[in-house]
């Protein structure tokens, strides 16, 4: 029965292998993955990124670390957060972003861990299995191709991705405070050197390969890029929302007769992109404004990690933000319109009335040139007119990104920027300001004036 469990193991462990790596995996893209869970000594809450890559587990566990303070403690008091407090915060994200990928009805979940219990230990010979930090924090400067002094934590023989597939275990439990009791006791386990694989394939093999291969539009393309190491936007999903679609629009849609899955309810954190703007993509409301004010941006080649502390910037859906929702649920192209013979549909959708007699007198009034279709303008002007706006015209944003050689003098922190919704519109097409271009996606008439007197890189 043991032997059949371990087989078993080992046969979902290399479909999950396969899934993000490919039929091969590159052997420099997986060190660049293979990294623990470092905080930054110059901002405690801070995660490092030591290579780039796995960037779409990083922000994501950056994102509900900042879930967890943000309903914990005030901004100015995170500086001086204790070690211990920064492993608990670490542990409640993992969890929540494990908990999520689970069953709902029937929450089964897998740890993956090594062999060993003081993890790898074999393989170093005798190195402290304890995590170390990159000493990449110190006020040394570091060279963009060299990231981390050489510590304890390089010096230990790099396992090769063989190695470390071959020693992966998996404890199954269906009780989510026994992996937080598991994670709590072997937080030296996170720190190593394969925290955040570990985690990736705690989350994969929890979620199952193949509910993961429903969601996804291709599962034949790994989810982690043979060439560049970027997560792809299933990854990314899978991490945010704990499902593994590949768009970032609300809802299904049906294009052309191809179902292709998106975004199914209003998200714990959001996500924006700058692809959006180059009309590369569409990101839908349940991303957009998510229940917490917490943004993971996307730019075309990392991912960082946008929040503040003002709640008003995620106040509950209004029936107008509802309505175009909807309305876009009807229009898949993105045209701005719908046939005028989807109106009663749209309108009993939103719960408003709907009998074929008002629908008829509305159609025409709508459509009054009788050209088959009603705009989306006209249909809001209608039945949602003038409805004021929620969100505070000032407000203060903060901005997070892992990557040392991304920050001024190599200091992962947070930087903070006064931010201003003018009164009209003046969208940024200058190629120079990728913030200002990814945060006008949100608000388009937002300006905001950084700390530290630049952009922060959104690469």
């Amino acid at each position: 029965m043991a032997d059949n469990a371990i087989a078993g193991d080992d046969e979902l462990l290399k479909n999950i292998k396969t899934l993000l790596w490919g039929s091969t995996v590159k052997e420099d893209v997986f060190k660049r993955w293979a990294q623990g869970f470092y905080f930054s000594i110059d901002e405690p809450t801070a995660l490092i990124q030591t290579e780039g890559g796995p960037c779409a587990v990083i922000a994501a566990v950056q994102a509900f670390i900042l879930k967890q303070l943000l309903l914990e403690s005030d901004v100015i008091t995170w500086k001086d957060i204790k070690d211990e407090k920064c492993d608990q915060l670490l542990v409640k994200a993992l969890i929540e972003i494990i908990n999520q990928a689970a069953d709902v009805q029937d929450p089964k979940y897998s740890v993956v861990h090594a062999n060993d219990s003081n993890d790898f230990v074999s393989s170093k010979e005798g190195t402290d299995s304890k995590s170390v930090e990159p000493m990449a924090n110190s006020t040394q400067d570091i060279s963009e191709g060299n990231q981390i002094n050489e510590t304890s934590a390089t010096k230990q023989v790099s396992l090769e991705s063989e190695a470390f597939h071959s020693q992966l275990r998996i404890f199954t439990t269906n009780s989510i405070d026994d992996v937080e009791d598991f994670f709590t006791e072997r937080i030296g386990m996170l720190k190593d050197q394969y925290g955040i694989l570990l985690l990736l394939y705690t989350v994969m093999c929890t979620k199952g390969v193949l509910e993961i291969c429903s969601e996804m539009s291709d599962p034949t393309e790994p989810m982690i890029d043979s060439t560049y190491g970027y997560g792809s936007q299933s990854l990314i999903n899978l991490m945010l929302t704990g499902r593994a679609v590949s768009h970032v629009w609300d809802h299904d849609q049906d294009i052309s007769g191809l179902k292709l899955r998106g975004i199914d309810k209003q998200n714990t954190v959001g996500f924006l992109t700058l692809l959006e703007h180059l009309r590369y993509c569409e990101v839908g409301t349940f991303l957009k404004s998510p229940s917490h004010p917490i943004w993971v941006l996307g730019s075309d080649t990392h991912l960082t990690v946008l929040f503040s502390t003002e709640k008003r910037l995620v106040s509950p859906e209004t029936p107008s933000e509802q309505a175009r929702r909807i309305f876009k649920r009807f229009d898949p192209e993105g045209n701005n319109f719908i046939a005028a013979n989807l109106l009663q549909d749209v309108l009993a959708e939103l719960g408003l009335v709907a009998v074929a007699e008002y629908v008829d007198i509305m159609r025409k009034r709508l459509d009054s040139e009788n050209l088959g279709i009603i705009l989306l303008a006209s249909f809001m002007d209608e039945f949602f007119p003038e409805e004021p706006c929620m969100c505070p015209d000032m407000f203060v944003l903060y901005h997070y990104n892992g990557l040392q050689r991304s920050n001024p003098e190599n200091r992962v922190k947070y930087h903070k920027g006064q931010a201003v919704l003018l009164e009209c519109t003046v969208k940024c097409i200058m190629d120079s300001n990728p913030m200002l271009t990814v945060l006008q996606t949100k608000w388009p008439r937002i300006e905001i004036q950084w700390d530290v007197g630049q952009n922060p890189s959104l690469n």
